[in-house]
């Protein structure tokens, strides 16, 4: 049964997450005025940031990580969902651009950062990184190794990053791309998803056997059900964020049509 108590404190977990909030604290503090003089204290900003650490914290070193790896696909699908969306969404509203900027645009990487954050290029990344970590074979591979479920969901977290770039980017180098194609992108996005959706939903086999030989934590609550809410979460919670990101890029493109002089 689950241990309620099981809190992950993996100096690579606690430590990692640490090392980043003292980087950013050092970052919009003591070196904020050489980054960029005369800019006051990003509160906002910082709340957002720190926000995502935590939600980073609770969706891999919370119980709900024990649940996910030895018991429910479904749980582990929350895993991913939170990294993908609430997590990933508030660490790029937490970055001021002068924190970042001055790396990306450095003069031997703008060309390379500018190629590996079109739009056409981030949606290929979250696509095709959680695709092939679907595969059967990787997948019950990450829940059987720790080591390689740690680097299945940095993974998971970095594409999550890439896929929310063109919307939500932070930086004047690579900005975010026009709200009429943020639209179209994250269509994009669901198509493109659209087939692991499908695979994982209306499959008529146990895709992963942790999952189809886990104990059940709830007896009438068999494995093929299990993989069948997994799969309906992952597409309903992919298919409403895609929306809600929709309806924002079409409410601002609305308010700039409106503030446009005749």
């Amino acid at each position: 049964m689950i241990d309620w108590r099981h809190w992950h404190n993996e100096p690579y977990l606690v430590g990692g997450l640490i090392f980043l909030g003292w980087l950013y604290a050092i970052l919009a503090g003591p070196l904020r005025h050489r980054l960029a003089p005369g800019t006051g204290y990003p509160v906002a900003a910082a709340v957002k940031f720190y926000a995502a650490l935590v939600i980073f914290y609770l969706a891999v070193g919370s119980p709900l990580d024990q649940m996910g790896e030895r018991f429910l696909f479904s749980a582990h699908m929350l895993q991913h969902q939170l990294l993908a969306y609430p997590a990933a969404i508030l660490f790029l509203l937490g970055l001021p651009h002068w924190m970042i900027d001055g790396v990306l645009d450095r003069p031997g990487l703008r060309g390379v950062v500018r190629v590996a954050f079109h739009p056409v290029i981030c949606g290929l990344v979250y696509t095709v990184v959680i695709g092939v970590w679907h595969s059967p074979q990787l997948y019950d591979w990450a829940l059987r190794d720790k080591l390689v479920h740690v680097l299945e969901h940095l993974m998971f977290f970095g594409a999550s990053l890439f896929y929310w770039w063109p919307q939500l980017s932070p930086s004047r180098v690579v900005p975010r791309i026009s709200y009429a194609s943020q639209m179209l992108y994250q269509l994009g996005v669901v198509i493109g998803m659209t087939p692991l959706f499908a695979y994982i939903t209306f499959s008529t086999e146990i895709l992963y056997p942790t999952y189809e030989f886990a104990p059940r934590l709830v007896a009438d609550f068999t494995a093929g059900e299990d993989q069948l809410l997994a799969g309906t979460m992952m597409k309903l919670g992919g298919l409403m964020v895609a929306v809600a990101a929709i309806g924002v890029s079409f409410y601002r493109w609305f308010q700039q049509n409106e503030r446009a002089p005749a």
